[in-house]
């Protein structure tokens, strides 16, 4: 029997590993979708059978999980990534997080939960899935709570246009309108929701545990969420847009209307 103990984090922006990988001093190009798997200690690239005990997931959408690491490695393996790289900064207070476990029990009952999975026999594809679940799901997390937050703001904007008052500044709407569209790209090309691991593909039973997790933790379904809620702030953006335009070319017709005004009192006035 053995057990495995995952923690993931999300951090606050994304990772380029290629980058990371060269300040390490590690000889490799990483693909967008594969991560880069390290000794916490170390620091060095596992390769091979990888049976470390202790391992680190880095993914590009920010996403990290550790392998069977107390938190003092956690802790001081995020003080020395600190010193690399601008992403691990505040890492101590992140609160986007979520914990797994793991039992290897030949013989055993299968059983997938949303807090541990048993399996009756041994896989490294099982552990790679894993992680990879748990990173995109806190990395959604972190989406999610900052859409809603611009959710939030919206509310109070539509609020003062119930009330006739329309006084957002054009800069202000452009700032909503790059964070939505951040949000969307992030969602697909950093967390690559609709995307399996390549082993599902091979592995019958690492592609009955992806599926199995993806539904328990709903990444499909929380991805679409977001994707609902970026697509209606787009459409409120474009509603203040389209007012802010329209308030801004009637301002300007009443600048040349006051303008002949003016040019027809000065015409008057030199000919009396």
């Amino acid at each position: 029997m053995a057990d495995y103990q995952f923690t993931a984090f999300a951090l606050s922006g994304e990772l380029d590993l290629n980058r990371l990988g060269t300040q390490l001093s590690i000889i490799r190009k990483y693909r967008w979708e594969e991560p880069m798997l390290l000794n916490p200690v170390a620091f060095q690239p596992l390769t091979g059978d990888r049976a470390e005990e202790q391992q680190v997931y880095l993914y590009y959408f920010g996403g990290v999980v550790f392998l069977n690491c107390a938190d003092s490695v956690i802790q001081e393996f995020s003080r020395e990534m600190e010193k690399i790289t601008d992403a691990f900064k505040g890492f101590p207070n992140i609160k986007y997080q979520d914990h797994y476990s793991l039992r290897i029990e030949a013989g055993g009952t299968l059983a997938i939960t949303n807090d541990y999975a048993v399996m009756p026999r041994h896989d490294r594809a099982f552990i790679d899935i894993i992680a990879f679940v748990i990173a995109k799901s806190v990395a959604l997390e972190r989406i999610e709570e900052q859409v809603d937050m611009v959710l939030d703001e919206m509310e109070g904007v539509i609020a003062l246009l119930d009330q006739g008052k329309l006084s957002i500044p054009d800069k202000r709407l452009a700032n909503l309108a790059s964070k939505i569209l951040n949000f969307k790209y992030r969602s697909i090309s950093y967390v690559m929701v609709l995307d399996k691991p390549e082993i599902t593909w091979e592995n019958q039973e690492a592609d009955r545990l992806y599926m199995t997790m993806d539904n328990l933790f709903e990444l499909n379904q929380r991805y679409q969420e977001i994707k609902h809620k970026s697509e209606t702030l787009m459409d409120i953006t474009g509603v203040f847009t389209s007012l802010s335009h329209a308030r801004r070319a009637s301002r300007l017709e009443w600048i040349i209307i006051a303008l002949i005004f003016i040019e027809i009192v000065i015409y008057l006035f030199e000919m009396m």
